[in-house]
């Protein structure tokens, strides 16, 4: 039996339009009205070759999701995808936490579960985009990672993956346990039937704060958001004419000198 932790997170929909975003200054969050969270993407790609490896292996895949006022509408997907157990790590201390810390809950959460082969999350969040949580948690526990990967598989008893580089992909082979991240190249996450929607609706979710998971936030947080905003930009565009094609592209020529671009 493989035990296949994926780690998924809880995010506003990046698909959503630019309007619906905005920033609250006084608490230093982005907020979003009028639209559903969803499941970050890259986390789908994460769970979907959690999926394909059960279809091969005979496995038990554990979902771990992480934050403050949880949507268990959006994360029963995944057990309505085919996720044995999905366990929140839910506390009012986990909102807003930065990489290390967000890695640190992960990694006592799963020594907490104990046992574990494989660790996949998404190679990055569809929030921050920082895509270092994966590696750190792979760092904290102390077992070999692969990121940015488009294929994971098992074969005897060892984590084989596609890792994407920019000109093709290597080929790598690790001993287990391991954690890779998993890129959006491995496709998307399968369809869910309303009948495994509304089948993950009875199924239980296990729920622990800060004190089960034994962690100190004072201890392991390193970063402090001191600001958040929208960028303000400004666009002035000044029309080059001429009454020939050559004489315009003389007089863009002058203009482009004058403000020393060439």
């Amino acid at each position: 039996m493989i035990n296949i932790i994926v780690c998924i997170k809880q995010v506003m929909d990046p698909e959503a339009p630019t309007s619906t975003y905005k920033v609250d200054e006084a608490t230093k969050r982005m907020t979003q009205k009028g639209v559903p969270s969803v499941m970050s993407p890259f986390d789908e790609n994460a769970l979907e070759a959690a999926l394909r490896i059960k279809e091969t292996n005979p496995a038990k895949i554990t979902v771990l999701s992480l934050g403050w006022n949880l949507s268990k509408p959006v994360l029963r997907k995944a057990l309505a995808a085919g996720a044995d157990d999905l366990i929140l790590l839910e506390d009012n201390a986990f909102d807003n936490l930065d990489s290390f810390a967000t890695a640190a809950i992960l990694a006592a959460a799963i020594k907490k579960i104990g046992a574990y082969d494989i660790i996949l999350t998404g190679r990055q969040a569809a929030d921050w985009n920082a895509g270092v949580t994966g590696s750190g948690i792979a760092e904290i526990l102390n077992i070999p990672s692969v990121t940015a990967v488009r294929k994971v598989e098992v074969a005897d008893g060892k984590l084989k993956t596609e890792r994407i580089t920019s000109d093709g992909y290597d080929v790598l082979e690790s001993t287990l346990p391991a954690l890779a991240t998993v890129s959006n190249e491995l496709g998307g996450l399968r369809t869910v039937a309303l009948k495994e929607i509304m089948a993950a609706q009875k199924k239980p979710i296990t729920t622990w704060n800060s004190a089960q998971l034994g962690v100190d936030l004072s201890k392991i947080a390193r970063n402090k958001m001191r600001s958040l905003f929208i960028p303000q930009t400004h666009t002035q565009c000044e029309v080059v004419k001429g009454n020939t094609p050559e004489e315009m592209g003389a007089n863009l020529a002058l203009k482009l000198r004058e403000k020393s671009v060439i």
